[in-house]
């Protein structure tokens, strides 16, 4: 299991613990009302930049709406932090709504200040996920 060695970093363990959970609202409170999160895809659902509680209402629940209640799970590997960074290496598991097996590696740079996450890059093998959730029509 991966420690923390700092404040930083284990505000990003304690967050991926809560997303895990399912419960968005107490997620909330990992953000503040100009907090980012950016999935670095294109032509999926979640695509694009969300803004402060957009993050939940109109990113997170729809896409986690895609799964099974409480998947999928995020399993931390890595983590390393130098200033306002946290950088993660992880594996989220778990079943889409429709039962399919999901497993997608991931790697995450967060931007950490004042006690809350201000920036969230979320990088993620997308061509599997749009071939799984059936967003991919075929073309190369």
């Amino acid at each position: 299991m991966v420690q923390a060695a700092n404040d930083k970093e284990q505000l990003v363990l304690d967050f991926f613990e809560v997303l895990s959970s399912g419960d968005l609202e107490k997620l909330r409170g990992f953000y503040h009302d100009k907090s980012t999160w950016e999935p670095k895809v294109k032509d999926i659902a979640g695509s694009g930049r969300h803004v402060g509680m957009d993050i939940i209402d109109k990113f997170l629940a729809p896409v986690r709406g895609m799964f099974e209640p409480g998947d999928p799970k995020v399993h931390v590997q890595t983590m390393f932090s130098a200033g306002d960074f946290v950088c993660v290496e992880s594996r989220s598991t778990g079943k889409t709504a429709d039962g399919k097996v999901y497993e997608n590696d991931y790697c995450w740079v967060f931007e950490v200040r004042d006690g809350k996450i201000d920036a969230m890059r979320e990088y993620m093998d997308s061509h599997y996920t749009a071939k799984l959730f059936g967003m991919d029509d075929g073309a190369a």
